[in-house]
């Protein structure tokens, strides 16, 4: 990818969610990385606003999902409808079936339905009725939740939270940023007319592209001391083998956003916040943030 159309993206990105380019600037890594995104913040902060301008903006069939507790699996799977002119059940497919899923406040759904997407994220493909069903490619999740000591939510369990490979805080805008969107100088409420800016063949190419950059194996050591470190913590749970991967993963992202085809410490330490946090906290975010702190600064690269 150019620079020039890496600084498109990025600034039409930010001009959706105004003052938060170190966000914006995660968001793409973690989907350049084959990674699904977990977005939680407070209401109206622009969780969806910023998944639906990464849909647009990429090319990418979507779809939003917005997630209640009455909600079935069969609500976001499909089901299989008895068709009397061909005597057999036909399978009709549920909104999933898109290059990008926007589950807009994913814990307000009870774990039953939550599941549902397990396996989809996992594999890109559902089995409904025993028969699998390949799902679109490119494929991703953006999932957004609300902080879940607010009412009517149900936590994502830990399986959950391990399938998505980054977890984002958006927080609150700055001073001048809210003025701006006062000012009506943000595009949240048109984020559909957005230009496109990739297509989904290009969007692949540069994943495989990703996948070239190099790490050295100072700098996986450096990677693994991080995973050994977070499994001896006292408190929160050890970091898995799928996190080291998506550790890594990200990593090559964030260097190859910056235009650089090898990694170096700072790519790691960039990302690794946004990579552990949700699979070291047990009671609260600001655990699972101080926890990853704590690595980075007891843990140093020896290169």
């Amino acid at each position: 990818m150019s620079d020039s159309t890496i600084s498109t993206l990025l600034t039409q990105l930010d001009r959706v969610l105004l003052g938060k380019p170190q966000q914006i600037k995660l968001a793409l890594t973690c989907i350049l990385a084959k990674g699904h995104l977990l977005i939680e913040d407070l209401p109206g902060m622009g969780k969806t606003s910023l998944s639906q301008a990464l849909a647009q903006s990429l090319g990418l069939s979507h779809q939003r999902i917005q997630f209640t507790s009455d909600m079935l699996p069969a609500d976001i799977l499909g089901v299989s409808i008895f068709d009397k002119e061909q005597s057999q059940f036909v399978f009709h497919p549920g909104p999933i079936f898109k290059q990008m899923i926007l589950a807009d406040e994913i814990n307000r759904a009870s774990p039953k339905t939550q599941s549902a997407l397990l396996e989809a994220m996992a594999e890109h493909q559902i089995t409904v009725d025993g028969i699998t069903h390949t799902l679109p490619s490119p494929f991703f999740v953006i999932a957004t939740q609300n902080p879940s000591e607010q009412s009517g939510t149900y936590p994502l369990p830990e399986s959950q939270l391990d399938r998505f490979m980054m977890r984002l805080s958006i927080g609150y805008p700055d001073a001048d940023a809210e003025l701006a969107m006062l000012k009506g100088q943000d595009l949240s409420p048109q984020t559909h007319q957005l230009p496109q800016c990739l297509d989904p063949i290009t969007l692949q190419r540069l994943q495989q592209e990703v996948t070239e950059v190099k790490a050295s194996d100072a700098l996986l050591h450096y990677i693994l001391a991080l995973i050994a470190g977070s499994r001896q913590l006292n408190e929160g749970y050890g970091l898995s083998p799928r996190a080291s991967k998506a550790l890594l993963n990200a990593a090559k992202a964030w260097a190859y956003l910056d235009g650089r085809n090898y990694i170096v410490p700072d790519d790691v330490q960039a990302v690794f916040t946004a990579v552990a946090e949700h699979r070291l906290r047990r009671t609260s975010q600001q655990q699972g943030e101080a926890l990853s702190l704590k690595l980075l600064s007891n843990i140093n690269p020896i290169l």
